[in-house]
């Protein structure tokens, strides 16, 4: 069973899951992993659940945490600012590195959705990061945002965002915004979401400002030589494939992509035996458990 815990992030107390391999011997250190969940998730959501029991059954010492505000994380809930979940992704290593399980060089990111795109920007920002799995990720909100509010839904969602900035000037309260008027998700994915107890289903309108605002591909040169898996589906129904295609544009060797036909947003979570080979051997070759 993990061992619940809680790190510090900026004063703020977030929860966790580590997960320990049943196989660790007294005094071993081993490769760990940091495990983040997508846009308003929580440790209970099944993307983030089958990465950590999967890494876990592999060797590696795996955290799975909330982002504040999210789950059982402090913070306001329903509040997300991504350079704060970055600083959350930071500071997960920080609480890593003082684990006795854990070799504190060799410390990974493992996201899903907004944590993968989280996980490239922090990885490129502290190089204490050894290694990233990215799935479903994106690179550049603004250009994200368009793909996804097509065409009238475009004005719509932009009014959105200023609506949000003029009621916070005005009366210094939030606006609060429905979870699918800032991500689009098909009502057949939708489950995935509504599945997860914990799923956030109302924003501040800050949040999409935010993730509007969000550019990792700025960041992902920044992690060579360190190595970086990007996934996504060929198709994916939520997070258009560009968005990997470009970081892949934007990044330097080591960097793998792998467009999987068949496989939609939520792939982690979709028992699919294509992803797990192709991420167990990507680990097995780029992050092995014997440096």
């Amino acid at each position: 069973m993990p061992e619940r815990i809680t790190f510090l992030s900026d004063g703020l107390k977030l929860a966790g899951l580590l997960h320990i391999p049943s196989d660790m011997r007294a005094g071993e250190r081993r490769p760990a992993f940091v495990v983040m969940h997508g846009f308003g998730g929580s440790m209970q959501g099944g993307q983030g659940a089958w990465a950590a029991q999967a890494l876990a059954k592999w060797g590696y010492v795996t955290l799975q945490f909330e982002f504040r505000g999210c789950g059982e994380s402090e913070g306001e809930k329903g509040r997300i600012v991504c350079l704060e979940e970055v600083s959350d992704a930071s500071n997960a290593i920080t609480y890593l590195e003082s684990r006795p399980e854990v070799d504190p060089k060799r410390i990974a990111f493992c996201g899903s959705s907004l944590g993968a795109a989280v996980a490239i920007y922090a990885a490129g920002a502290d190089e204490r990061a050894a290694a990233v799995i990215s799935q479903g990720g994106w690179g550049n909100g603004e250009r994200k945002f368009r793909l996804q509010h097509v065409g009238p839904e475009w004005n719509r969602f932009m009014k959105q965002l200023t609506d949000g900035i003029k009621q916070r000037e005005t009366t210094g309260k939030s606006l609060m915004v429905p979870r699918f008027d800032i991500v689009p998700i098909p009502p057949r994915l939708r489950s995935y979401v509504e599945n997860d107890p914990a799923s956030i289903m109302h924003f501040t309108a800050e949040t999409p400002l935010s993730m509007f605002l969000f550019q990792p591909e700025e960041m992902i040169g920044r992690i060579s030589p360190r190595p970086v898996l990007l996934l996504h589906g060929a198709r994916d129904s939520v997070t258009p494939s560009v968005e990997s295609i470009e970081l892949f544009k934007r990044a330097k060797p080591p960097t793998e992509l792998h467009l999987i036909e068949g496989a939609d947003h939520f792939m982690f979570a979709e028992s699919n035996e294509r992803v797990v080979t192709l991420v167990r051997d990507w680990v097995a070759k780029f992050f092995p458990l014997s440096s």
